[in-house]
């Protein structure tokens, strides 16, 4: 008898469609980077107002805090592609008003702060259909491999975007924008010529609830526990950065060198996105979980104990290289237990949770500083993520998932590559075992 041969998995080098996903996001995201520097220094350039600058960021970031669910329940009902290519559309258009504005000497903060809302909207509307969309476009034991590019792909474009936006601006007000809008065409392009679907068969558009990720999220106890962990050790490294600012200032660090501190600490992230994969596949979730958040424990202590510039430096690094190892191992597993149908609002749902924390973060991390001084509050935060390391050992959830093995290195599928969801409902079992 001749054993059935399985069909082989297309690598990801030569997996047409995800390259085309993966190279098109990775110049927008160059692109929104330059342009994310280019905003601050234009309305400083335009009105001459640092108050007006902290308006447009907060204007242009109010839509990841607020448009999270409504945005993700219409990455489910309607096609996921298509919805990309609108928020392309509507980011380049967007930004080319700014160009013509200033074309004509005609530009005014009002402008600026509809545009950064309007791009901050659809750029929200966009990343969580691209995220939906991982699973469509690699086999599924490809998933933890493609989410590691993907975070190389953000870290790398944000270390190269943020000088460049800056260089760009010093050639002209209007060229960061203008390249940014060129990006945007260039991810839409991409999707033109992509040929699998984004989700399983056609949409649905019955009437589906905005809060069922909440609800679905809730239910599911690794992952409810998995995204206050997030939220947790967001607000930690948002209120660090503003903490390692001071302490490295401290020490005698000059502005040039803290710089170079971040770059290095964005270059460390870079490698753990680069490592993340490898790692998934060695060891189990909990393994991960546990290990990541003891390591960023560790690590804080080294900064509160150091008085040494170059020990701080490598120790906060080292945090930004456990960072994407977390993200890899958890978003994998979430994108595979979730139902197709609502991994836009379960993305939704974990996203604004988590980046609820940012902003609560900075406030935190600026009211300890200006009360305790750095010292004391490095040590109030080293207590914090000491909590949370505790809290994911203890955790019954986190333990449990050393039942589910980790990703072998050698998987093979019954089902071939972007077939469709055969596979789900067994998936759907693992997110049903409460």
């Amino acid at each position: 008898m001749t054993a059935t041969r399985e069909p082989e998995i297309t690598p990801l080098r030569k997996n047409r469609d995800f390259l085309l996903l993966w190279s098109g996001s990775a110049v927008s995201v160059l692109g929104s980077t330059a342009s994310t520097v280019a905003y601050p220094l234009l309305v400083l350039a335009t009105t001459g107002s640092a108050a007006d600058a902290g308006v447009v960021g907060f204007v242009a970031l109010l839509p990841m805090l607020l448009l999270q669910i409504p945005a993700s329940a219409l990455v489910d009902r309607w096609d996921r592609r298509t919805v990309m290519i609108w928020c392309d559309a509507i980011r380049a258009a967007a930004l080319t008003t700014i160009v013509l504005a200033l074309a004509v000497n005609r530009l005014y903060l009002p402008h600026i702060l509809v545009v950064g809302f309007v791009e901050g909207t659809v750029s929200v509307t966009h990343e969580l259909a691209a995220g939906a969309a991982v699973p469509h476009v690699v086999h599924k034991s490809q998933v933890s491999a493609a989410l590691s590019r993907n975070e190389a792909r953000e870290r790398g474009a944000t270390m190269l975007g943020t000088p460049l936006g800056g260089i760009l601006f010093g050639l002209g007000r209007a060229v960061p924008f203008v390249l940014d809008a060129l990006t945007y065409v260039v991810s839409l392009v991409t999707l033109l010529f992509i040929r699998r679907d984004f989700q399983t068969g056609k949409p649905e558009h019955e009437e589906r609830h905005v809060l069922d990720g909440i609800r679905w999220l809730w239910r599911n106890e690794f992952l409810r526990t998995a995204t206050f962990l997030i939220a947790g050790s967001n607000l930690l490294f948002r209120a660090m950065f503003l903490i390692v600012v001071v302490m490295a200032g401290d020490l005698g660090a000059s502005p040039a060198w803290i710089g170079v501190l971040f770059g290095v600490a964005g270059g460390a992230g870079l490698l753990g996105s680069l490592a993340a994969d490898r790692c998934r596949r060695r060891f189990d979730l909990a393994t991960i979980v546990i290990g990541a958040n003891w390591l960023w424990a560790v690590l804080m202590v080294v900064i509160v104990a150091t008085g040494n510039v170059y020990a701080l430096g490598a120790a906060y690094a080292g945090m930004w290289f456990v960072g994407p190892l977390w993200n890899v191992a958890v978003t994998s597993h979430q994108l595979e237990i979730t139902p197709d149908h609502l991994q836009g609002r379960v993305l939704g749902a974990v996203g604004v949770l988590a980046f609820g924390a940012v902003p609560l973060g900075s406030l935190i991390g600026g009211y300890t500083l200006d009360r305790l001084g750095s010292d004391a509050a490095a040590l109030v935060f080293t207590g914090w993520m000491v909590l949370l390391a505790t809290a994911a050992t203890l955790s019954r959830s986190v333990r449990q998932t050393r039942r589910h093995n980790r990703v072998p290195h050698d998987a093979q599928v019954q089902d071939p590559p972007g077939d469709g969801d055969p596979g789900r409902p067994a998936l759907r079992g693992v997110a049903d075992d409460r």
